[in-house]
């Protein structure tokens, strides 16, 4: 079993994707690093949700986070062995977010208004990732006056990550306050959870409007919309 330290950055520097080491000062390794912090609080927002499916979704965007820190942290002259969707940002990963805003906000129309996180501590923990993800983002704007080699698509898809963690977090806040005390007042949740997982599991895998109906069946079912 490989040591857990290799005494290489205790010279203050760290290492690339790909060789190489730059200072752990470097204005680009600090924006990986806030990067770093977001998968962590999205973390204690998966461990809080009770739902698997919800759970299941943070998870797709902490390792979407992931791809766009192994993007960064590639060595600028071997950049041609980033693999799309594992090491490299595209526009499908960016498609994708915007689709689940998109069947979010068509669920729940966000208000234009800022509310004040709290409501619970699942949304609370999606608040605090969604303002990690924006720290990030004003990190890696600040590194493009410095003549950086940088995927265009990395900054693009933080924007979007923090707008998707932001309906969540009004969603969950919303579910939590008052629809799942409906949901159970019914006497049948377990047939209402059922139909919400089942609408989230095709959301997941891109059947858009499948999960739609899905969703819609709940509304009819429950008298509320699903917050997943």
């Amino acid at each position: 079993m490989a040591d857990i330290y290799t005494k290489l950055g205790d010279d203050g520097t760290t290492g690339l994707l790909f060789g190489g080491r730059v200072s752990k000062a470097d204005a680009l390794i600090d924006a990986i690093g806030t990067l770093d912090e977001a998968v962590a609080a999205l973390g204690l927002a998966r461990a809080i949700v009770a739902d698997a499916e919800l759970a299941a979704g943070i998870l797709e965007v902490q390792r979407g986070l992931f791809v766009a820190g192994a993007d960064l942290a590639a060595n600028p002259r071997a950049r041609a062995q980033l693999v799309p969707g594992i090491s490299l940002v595209t526009d499908a990963m960016l498609s994708r977010v915007e689709d689940l805003i998109d069947l979010c906000v068509a669920r729940r129309p966000l208000r234009p208004v800022f509310l004040v996180p709290g409501a619970n501590l699942a949304s609370a923990s999606l608040e605090l990732g969604r303002t990690v993800v924006r720290r990030a983002e004003r990190r890696l704007v600040a590194c493009q006056g410095e003549e950086r080699v940088m995927n265009p698509w990395i900054l693009p898809y933080l924007n979007r990550v923090s707008d998707l963690l932001y309906a969540l977090a009004h969603e969950l806040a919303a579910l939590l306050a008052d629809p799942l005390r409906r949901v159970h007042a019914l006497g049948d949740a377990d047939s209402a959870s059922r139909i919400a997982a089942k609408a989230w599991s095709l959301l997941r895998d891109d059947h858009i409007k499948e999960a739609q109906k899905m969703d819609g069946l709940l509304h009819l079912f429950t008298g509320v919309t699903h917050r997943g």
